[in-house]
């Protein structure tokens, strides 16, 4: 019995290695330019967003409230998951400690949760704002909006703690090698020598509170949004309502589209370079996007980067 756990001991894993986005060693200088510079573009764009919206008072409302929340997630989404794709594609394979890999995943999962609860509150947002105007002041005054937030967050960590605690109790025994660029769930569990029944059910059910709930929340918001635009008057006042939650419709599309592919089922997951794939596009395409869709093209923040432009050149 002593001789079998020591052995196990020696075979225990004590760091992974990320076979990347890619293994072509033709195509590794491009791709690394690229997403260098989409990493940079990101944090750029969301720096300015929080900017904007930090320094001028006209956007201190409720729905910029949550954008400055988002932004300042996207700048911490991407710089966990970015590091080591650049690394893969600069060097080829890099090996990651076993705690780092673990340190990396908790990060991971505790901000594409809090991603999915403060899509929820926005949407929420907009359904108070279209549906119930009169109230709006009332029910999503500041201390509402804090407590929304404050939640995203902490339940995020909260649920990465027990999510990360159970498959870093895992047994990993060999091989090492994980198929991504990042410290994954799916890879991770293929690479597990112990049963992992237990943790699967940890991470459907963690998908269904926070994931298809979050996505109920804000399907009920939109659906509630839509009887209401449509018993609008006037063309006017339709185009007017909708322009207001199209951009937060297109993101959540996006959005939930890859992540419920991915990880609204336990068992694991074989198709690991479609996984690759959409995992491209929910940790680095919807980062850059999102202050985009939802600010650049917004009215109020286009006239706030004006005049930060015009005080920059005086």
């Amino acid at each position: 019995m002593e001789k079998s756990l020591e052995l196990d001991n020696v075979t225990r894993v004590q760091e992974f290695v990320l076979l990347g986005l890619s293994t072509r060693l033709g195509i590794r200088d491009a791709l690394f330019v690229i997403f260098l510079t989409l990493y940079l573009l990101t944090l750029l764009e969301n720096t300015l967003i929080i900017y904007l919206i930090c320094s001028h008072s006209e956007l201190h409302k409720p729905m910029y409230f949550f954008l400055g929340n988002l932004s300042c997630l996207e700048m911490c989404y991407v710089s966990v998951t970015m590091p080591t794709l650049l690394m893969g594609l600069w060097t080829g394979p890099c090996h990651v400690p076993f705690t780092v890999c673990m340190t990396q995943l908790f990060f991971f999962i505790s901000l594409i949760c809090t991603e999915c609860t403060l899509l929820a509150s926005m949407a929420y947002d907009r359904y108070v704002a279209i549906c119930r105007p009169l109230h709006y002041p009332l029910l999503m005054r500041p201390q509402v909006c804090l407590g929304l937030a404050l939640s995203s967050w902490l339940g995020g960590l909260l649920v990465s703690m027990v999510k990360t605690a159970c498959i870093a109790s895992l047994s990993y025994c060999g091989p090492n090698v994980l198929n991504h660029f990042f410290c994954d769930v799916s890879p991770l569990l293929n690479l597990s020598c112990t049963h992992v029944a237990l943790t699967e059910l940890v991470d459907f059910i963690s998908a269904i509170v926070i994931l298809w709930g979050s996505l109920l929340v804000a399907m009920a918001s939109y659906v509630a949004i839509g009887r209401t635009v449509l018993g609008m008057p006037s063309a006017a006042a339709r185009h007017k309502a909708f322009s207001t939650c199209a951009s937060h419709l297109v993101v959540v599309g996006i959005f939930y589209s890859a992540t419920i592919f991915i990880y609204a089922r336990p068992s694991r997951i074989e198709a690991m370079d479609l996984n690759k794939v959409l995992s491209v596009i929910y940790t680095v395409v919807t980062p850059m996007c999102n202050p985009v869709i939802y600010c650049l093209r917004n009215r109020e923040v286009q006239s706030a980067l004006h005049r930060t432009m015009r005080w920059s050149s005086i």
